[in-house]
């Protein structure tokens, strides 16, 4: 990489003990555009070296230009705890040949004080989750007056969590002379708007757009009848696909804890992530996949972003994914970095036309993976439509044909109605 991208020496000599060989093509694009100062909005799908490409040249900025001042010069914004980390942990390595110190501010397990204390060592970066962010800033924790980079990453899942008007917040209070880049795996409206708002005559770059077919990423379909048969599936495909570390993407918490106990009772090593598991859980869960003490994890689509683990070669979508965007994200944890993966998506019959409009949207055609041995009575539409969505077998129910109404006289009665007032009852002999 040092020799394709301008750096000091202190960050090369980071990057090589990294185990860095080349540039992504994102860090390409991007580090040369950011080291001469420009604005940016990025589309990069995950795993694609988009965190590298932004730390690299912010702390070179920080190295070029040194300041007197103790404030924060880079701040990088993030969706969620696991993220944060994440980030601060290659920020740290990255810096590690600098006097350069990175903290990650999260809510959770952390405690406030404990952040704050370490908010007074004055580190240069701060990576952290909107929430606990504003409650630093209103806290007066630290200030944004000094800040010379901006990072919004992921902010696609940002404004998809409803947190908008923090970003905007953050964007308030900070420094007004910054540098802003803004990274997401999608570009809709919302993120559109928001980037012509924040970002000065930005440069727009475009890598492996999420709608272009995952290559290395073998994408299949399996039909299944009902829950109980995706339980058979999903355990038949832990126990004979080859594979170092799986996830399993479920729709709702309550099924990923019925799962995750299916699959212990059945000896599998698996563990569990979604919303309500507690920041210390969380942690020690991720850890534990990390090292391969559980090799399967169970979750919602909290770990879907933000969630870069290597060695993962199998995602199974129990739950198929509601939309386009959130199934590439679940299996883009797979096949990264050139690596080869699996994605299987369990198919009952009422996620068929989910199916078909997700192949639709990414114009992509599934595999469909048959499993010989667990055979369901499921075999998808008789008849399809254009689209690839099921077509109605119903046939349309023949129009009744309606009786003629009689005719009534002028007078409003019915023909044949007896005319003048009505007869006395005749009394009772």
């Amino acid at each position: 990489m040092s020799e394709e991208l301008v750096l000091n020496q202190s960050l090369v000599d980071a990057i090589v003990e990294m185990g860095f060989e080349g540039a992504t093509p994102v860090q390409e694009k991007v580090i040369p555009l950011a080291t001469a100062n420009k604005d940016l909005i990025v589309s990069a799908a995950t795993g694609s070296g988009k965190t590298a490409a932004y730390l690299l040249p912010s702390f070179n900025k920080l190295i070029e230009y040194p300041k007197t001042t103790e404030g924060v010069r880079i701040l990088v914004l993030v969706p969620t705890r696991e993220l944060a980390q994440q980030v601060e942990q290659e920020a740290n390595k990255i810096a590690k040949f600098t006097d350069f110190k990175a903290l990650s501010l999260i809510g959770g397990g952390s405690e406030f004080k404990v952040q704050e204390k370490a908010l007074s060592q004055h580190p240069e970066l701060v990576v952290a989750t909107p929430g606990r962010l504003i409650a630093h800033l209103e806290n007066k924790s630290f200030s944004l007056e000094d800040l010379d980079v901006l990072v919004l990453d992921e902010v696609d899942r940002m404004l998809d969590m409803g947190f908008a008007d923090q970003v905007q917040q953050v964007v308030e209070l900070s420094n007004k002379g910054r540098q802003s880049m803004v990274f997401s795996a999608t570009l809709p409206r919302s993120v559109a708007a928001l980037a012509e708002e924040i970002l000065i005559d930005p440069q727009k770059i475009i890598i492996d757009h999420t709608k272009k077919q995952h290559e290395g990423i073998r994408q299949c379909i399996a039909l299944a009848d009902n829950e109980h048969h995706k339980d058979q599936l999903t355990q038949w495909l832990l126990t004979n696909e080859r594979f170092h570390k799986a996830i399993v993407f479920t729709n709702s918490k309550a099924q990923a804890n019925r799962l995750c106990g299916v699959l212990r009772y059945h000896k599998l090593r698996a563990s569990v992530m979604h919303g309500d598991v507690s920041q210390e859980a969380r942690e020690s869960t991720l850890e534990g996949f990390k090292k391969g003490k559980n090799n399967i994890m169970v979750a919602t689509e909290l770990a879907a972003r933000g969630m870069d683990v290597p060695g993962i070669d199998l995602v199974i979508n129990f739950d198929m994914a509601r939309k386009g965007d959130d199934y590439v994200h679940r299996i883009g944890r797979t096949g990264r970095a050139g690596e080869q993966g699996l994605a299987v998506s369990l198919i009952c019959q009422h996620e068929w036309n989910l199916m078909a409009s997700i192949e639709r949207y990414l114009k992509v055609k599934f595999e469909r993976k048959f499993i010989k041995e667990l055979a369901g009575t499921y075999k998808g539409p008789k008849k399809l439509k254009n689209s690839g969505k099921a077509a109605s077998t119903k046939k349309k129910k023949a129009k009744k044909s309606k009786a003629p109404t009689k005719s009534r006289s002028k007078s409003g009665s019915k023909p044949g109605a007896r005319k003048g007032p009505r007869p006395a009852n005749k009394p009772k002999s």
